[in-house]
């Protein structure tokens, strides 16, 4: 089969050709119809994520159709379209996963991390860990969902009720829950880079009453902010335009550092916290919603072999909502 291949940290994916996969007793042989490119697997290339399996086959946010079953895959027929997000295997006896944590899972596996993934032809996957699509959706607009949208939907969730939200970054993930804000009735404020004039009209288009630049402060006080953008500087940013009570979220695997800031920032009880992975009652419930809620994703597709260029895209801000590959 044909597929993209990181053999070291910091070098341009290789293009190879690898034996097709098996599937192990719980495990679906998968033929991949598109695949989402996610600023993970930007940070996974890149170096900034430790100890990837190497080689590795990078992609985590998949749709493909199951054309092969292990000896005890039973939860779908063969034809079936599915769904493979990033949380790919979980021990399911430690306190975490015992406790409806399993994003927490100290032995948690991860696909297109430890766990070969979809930049390329054909994939395998725990049965368990794998989600059916919603027909609403073609296989590339559904391909965002299994991590933008999934990531998106759990840091909202950190966020509790707020009224009033803003994002900063407005990228793949925040261009999805932007959309789910507005369908729950919320008001949002999007941040972008400064001066990134063309992210700040897509943010309203989606239903941003306000866009500007991620140094400024919004026109009143945020109940919450969600925290995209890989920036650390943005943390106390983010603080300083919430209110009294408010919530920060971070709902990225990986950040700069943050820089040292004022106590009066954090004080008047705000909260800042992160978001770390995804659990499966997470995709049970944002997939379900998703195609009540109307949501749609804005991509570009590539071909497999150009999987570099979308990684540099992504690099470099190029894109307005998600890359996505064509096997």
């Amino acid at each position: 089969m044909r597929a993209q291949v990181l053999t070291a940290a910091g070098l341009p994916l290789a293009s190879a050709e690898l034996p097709a996969p098996r599937p192990g007793p719980q495990q679906l042989l998968i033929a991949v119809r598109a695949c989402a490119v996610c600023r993970t697997d930007l940070h996974v290339v890149d170096g900034e994520l430790p100890d990837p399996k190497l080689p590795l086959v990078p992609g985590h946010e998949i749709i493909g159709t199951v054309v092969e079953k292990g000896e005890s895959a039973d939860r779908f027929a063969i034809g079936d379209r599915v769904g493979v997000p990033w949380l790919g295997w979980t021990c399911g006896v430690c306190e975490y996963c015992r406790s409806g944590r399993e994003n927490l899972c100290d032995r948690a596996r991860f696909t297109g991390y430890q766990i070969d993934g979809g930049y390329a032809e054909l994939t395998v996957a725990d049965q368990r860990y794998c989600f059916a699509i919603d027909p609403h959706y073609d296989d590339i607009e559904a391909a965002p969902l299994m991590c933008a949208g999934l990531i998106g939907y759990r840091t909202l969730r950190m966020a509790g009720e707020a009224p009033l939200i803003g994002i900063y970054g407005f990228g793949a993930a925040a261009h999805i829950v932007a959309q789910v804000i507005r369908h729950q009735g919320r008001r949002l404020f999007a941040f972008t880079r400064p001066g990134d004039v063309a992210a700040q009209e897509f943010a309203r288009s989606l239903g941003a009453e306000w866009a500007g630049g991620s140094a400024e402060l919004p026109p009143e006080p945020l109940d919450a902010a969600l925290i995209f953008a890989l920036v650390g500087a943005l943390v106390p940013a983010a603080l300083a335009a919430t209110k009294k009570g408010g919530t920060v979220v971070s709902g990225g695997i990986h950040m700069t550092d943050i820089p040292c800031f004022p106590y009066r920032v954090l004080w008047e009880e705000r909260v800042l916290r992160s978001v770390a992975n995804l659990t499966r009652r997470d995709a049970e419930e944002f997939l379900a919603l998703a195609p009540k809620a109307g949501i749609r994703t804005e991509t570009v597709t590539y071909p497999l072999t150009n999987a570099n260029d979308a990684l540099a895209d992504l690099r470099t801000g190029a894109l307005q909502g998600a890359a996505v590959l064509i096997p």
